[in-house]
């Protein structure tokens, strides 16, 4: 009886605070969604240095530049993935269900209504669809979809701490996403591979250690400028940045 009024608290815990987290990425996303194109991405970079700033100067819930440590591992049935094979399965297995949950949403009418937006949203609302909408849904959506990431992330280092949540690594993320391709699933995949991948075979040209960093930068931000200049919709993407 006590473990059910425990998991019972628990459960209810945990839907308060995503009851929440949906509430205020609801609420930004109604505020982002009114700018459009680049002022979009703009507000986007401000929140992100808002959210840093709140990371890491609210230590009595986030410790600061401390962080959280001692984050554990997750358990099913009393199996833990405490290696990283396991935890590489794990990993896997959420990748391959975030890839067809994406699959299915663009495919499907909501999807296609999101592809009409992104062609011509005023020519949309004239047939009565309220894009503002369907942007603030698929703004929730790619939040819940980046949580999920976050916690599998978290687990794996188990630690973490503001450092996670600079505009460098928001800038490496939507790196990958032009790098293999907008407006596609697949290329999302490709591009996080590459940009992970490219510094380990960086490791073996030898560059000196005071500058191996800021080549590394360099290199991405090289790749960036070829494809824009010779492959602008990015390796297998179907639209052109």
């Amino acid at each position: 009886m006590e473990y059910l009024i425990h998991l019972a608290i628990l459960v209810g815990i945990y839907a308060i605070l995503a009851l929440s987290l949906n509430l205020a990425v609801g609420y930004t996303g109604l505020i982002l969604s009114k700018f459009d194109d680049d002022y979009y991405a703009l507000a986007s970079f401000g929140f992100n240095i808002i959210i840093f700033s709140v990371f890491l100067n609210w230590q009595e819930l986030t410790r600061g530049p401390l962080g959280i440590p001692g984050i554990h591992r997750p358990e099913i049935f009393s199996f833990s993935f405490s290696d990283n094979l396991s935890f590489l399965l794990l990993t896997s297995v959420f990748l391959l269900l975030v890839f067809l949950v994406c699959r299915h949403i663009t495919e499907s009418s909501f999807g296609r209504a999101l592809k009409a937006i992104r062609e011509d949203e005023e020519a949309l609302q004239i047939f009565g669809y309220r894009t503002l909408n369907y942007k603030l849904a698929v703004f929730v959506v790619g939040a819940m979809l980046a949580s999920v990431a976050g916690a599998l992330f978290a687990s794996y280092i188990t630690f973490i701490d503001p450092s996670t949540f600079t505009v460098s690594e928001s800038i490496f993320i939507l790196s990958a996403i032009i790098l293999g391709g907008l407006a596609s699933n697949r290329g999302a995949i490709i591009g996080a591979v590459v940009l992970i991948l490219l510094p380990e075979f960086l490791r073996f040209v030898g560059f000196p250690s005071d500058i191996a960093a800021q080549t590394r930068q360099a290199v991405y931000g090289i790749l960036l400028v070829v494809l824009m200049l010779y492959r602008p919709q990015g390796l297998v993407g179907e639209y052109k940045l």
